[in-house]
């Protein structure tokens, strides 16, 4: 089984992990800290080499951009989740989840694509509010340079490749004279 996902720089990955743990979620350890793009999905192994040129040709053909996560949301009462929300890069997620989700790894969602970072699943209401009140004031900032390529091994999702995005165009500046 494969993940995709773009993995949340230090140190805004380990604090939010921390909260995960705190607050008792059982795949704490499990989950690397990440904005997922393509879902646990059950490929052929024969598939991989094909996946990662897919893959690559995403990556060659999109362009850094920059993320701000702020503060909590939730799925509540469809799903008990509570994520730290994407404010501003949500655009650039879904252009990459779309493509990555295209070709060899087309499949149907479940839910429409909502780019979020989970914090706190699967857990008693009152858990989840706490995990909200603690999020109130969290932001960061950080510019998306690449996405991984995950492999479910052994109960835990681990890196197997990342994918490097082309570099951010560069805005011409003119002179006034």
């Amino acid at each position: 089984m494969i993940g995709v996902a773009l993995a949340i720089p230090e140190p805004h990955a380990s604090y939010l992990q921390g909260l995960r743990e705190k607050f008792g979620d059982p795949l704490a350890g499990a989950i690397p800290t990440h904005i997922t793009l393509l879902p646990p999905t059950t490929v052929d192994d024969s598939l991989m080499e094909e996946i990662d040129q897919h893959l690559s040709g995403v990556a060659a053909a999109a362009r850094r951009f920059p993320i701000v996560l702020r503060g909590p949301g939730t799925f509540r009462p469809v799903s008990p989740v509570v994520f730290v929300g994407v404010a501003d890069g949500v655009l650039g997620c879904q252009r990459l989840e779309n493509a990555v989700r295209s070709g060899v790894l087309w499949r149907p969602l479940h839910f429409e694509y909502h780019p979020h970072v989970t914090v706190a699943h699967d857990l008693a209401d009152d858990v989840l509010d706490a995990a909200a009140v603690e999020l109130a004031d969290f932001s960061a900032e950080f510019d998306v340079e690449q996405f991984t390529r995950y492999e479910h091994a052994g109960g835990v999702w681990v890196p197997r490749r990342d994918f490097v995005l082309a570099p951010a165009r560069s805005v011409a500046t003119t002179g006034l004279g």
